[in-house]
C-alpha cells in the first residue's frame, strides 16, 4: 500500500478553489463563529459544502480552515460567497459585546473587596 502526498495547497489548486481571487473579506477573522442558515443543495462546490456540513453548530473561521487544511486567506473567500448568498450568517464575538453589557466597575469592586475579605 503506497501512501498518497499530503495536499499542500498547491497555488494552482487554490487559484481553482477561489475563483482566482486573492482578496478575501474582512469582515472574518479568526475568532467569528460562523452558523449554516441552509442544507447544501446541487451543484455547489465542494468546499462550499464542507462548511455548510461543518457549521450546522457555531464554528470559528479558524476551525473551519484547519478542518479542510486550507489557508485562512482562502476560506474568508470562501466565506464570503456563502454569506453574499444568505447561506451562512456571522457573529464577530468582539463586535456582539456592548459597554453596556459589562458588569458595573462598583459592582465588581465589592466583589473584590468580599473576596479579599475571605
Amino acid at each position: 500500500m503506497t501512501r498518497r502526498p499530503v495536499d499542500t495547497g498547491a497555488p494552482d489548486r487554490l487559484y481553482t478553489v477561489t475563483g482566482g481571487r486573492s482578496r478575501a473579506d474582512d469582515s472574518f477573522d479568526l475568532v467569528t463563529l460562523v452558523v449554516a442558515e441552509c442544507q447544501p443543495s446541487a451543484g455547489m462546490q465542494s468546499e462550499h459544502v464542507r462548511i455548510l456540513e461543518l457549521c450546522r453548530h457555531p464554528t470559528a473561521v479558524v476551525e473551519i480552515a484547519a478542518e479542510l487544511a486550507l489557508p485562512i486567506t482562502v476560506i474568508r473567500i470562501l466565506l464570503g460567497d456563502l454569506l453574499a448568498v444568505g447561506r451562512i450568517t456571522a457573529r464577530h464575538p468582539r463586535l456582539a459585546q456592548s459597554a453596556a453589557t459589562h458588569p458595573d466597575t462598583a459592582l465588581l469592586q465589592e466583589v473584590l473587596h468580599g473576596l479579599r475579605n475571605l
